[in-house]
């Protein structure tokens, strides 16, 4: 049968690793590829595995993942973040799919937020291309909303890969605030311009868009949390943009 290495990239991620561990730990390689932890993160997965490495050099999610595969020996490749959870029905349908002849699959996710599973939302089924043969495909350099590349169409798994996202409203909070800051960074280098009413109407039409146009409100408080925290993160995405821009007047 086809060896699987798992890949995880880490950074102080102790709350979460040993559940995702744990459910990953009947694969044949387990790599950690950590951004320096100052938590247990890194004890924790030596529990695991000896296949631990640290880099600083921190230069977006892209680029980690892809420092990760570099360091894959299996003959299959499934890319986790630390906060997802593989069940066992999943599991066995990965064993499967590894003695097929597709290159790439794609997982559904299912996301919980603030505790909630979310099936509505633009959050479900989000799928997700993490299951490959090694050499088959590669993260783009994106330094965050990283995607997978591949030549093809990738065949769709059915069991979910559980992602327990965001399960604070701090968490919620420090998430929106770090990724609105990398993706202004990223589109101000790109040369993006926008001002006051740029973020105003993101913010306003990205919550439309979640609450009514993907039925959030059928997530109940949680579907309207959410719809305002995609909101607010596009909002300050552009708002951080514009003020980017003016540095360089």
């Amino acid at each position: 049968m086809p060896n699987l290495s798992v890949t995880i990239i880490t950074l102080n991620e102790a709350a979460n690793i040993r559940t995702c561990l744990e459910s990953v730990k009947w694969a044949d390689e387990i790599i950690i590829f950590d951004s320096g932890s100052k938590d247990d993160t890194i004890a924790i997965c030596h529990e695991y595995t000896d296949r631990v490495f640290i880099d600083q050099d921190w230069q977006g999610f892209g680029v980690q993942k892809n420092r990760a595969l570099e360091k894959v020996t299996g003959d299959w490749v499934l890319s986790l973040d630390a906060d997802e959870m593989v069940t066992p029905e999943l599991a066995a349908e990965i064993r499967e799919a590894m003695e097929s002849e597709f290159p790439v699959y794609e997982l559904p996710r299912l996301s919980t937020f603030c505790g909630r599973e979310i099936r509505h939302s633009g959050w479900w089924p989000d799928y997700v291309a993490r299951l490959f043969r090694n050499g088959a495909a590669r993260f783009s350099n994106d330094p965050v909303h990283e995607r997978l590349l591949y030549d093809g169409e990738a065949k769709k798994l059915e069991h979910p890969l559980l992602h327990h996202t965001a399960p604070t409203l701090h968490d919620v909070i420090d998430k929106m605030n770090r990724y609105s800051s990398i993706s202004a960074e990223e589109k101000h280098l790109a040369g993006k311009k926008a001002g006051l009413w740029t973020a105003l109407s993101h913010g306003f039409w990205t919550f439309l868009w979640s609450y009514f146009g993907r039925a959030g409100f059928l997530d109940g408080r949680e579907g309207f949390v959410l719809a305002v925290s995609k909101a607010e993160n596009s909002y300050y995405r552009y708002l951080k943009l514009m003020y980017l821009n003016e540095k360089d007047n």
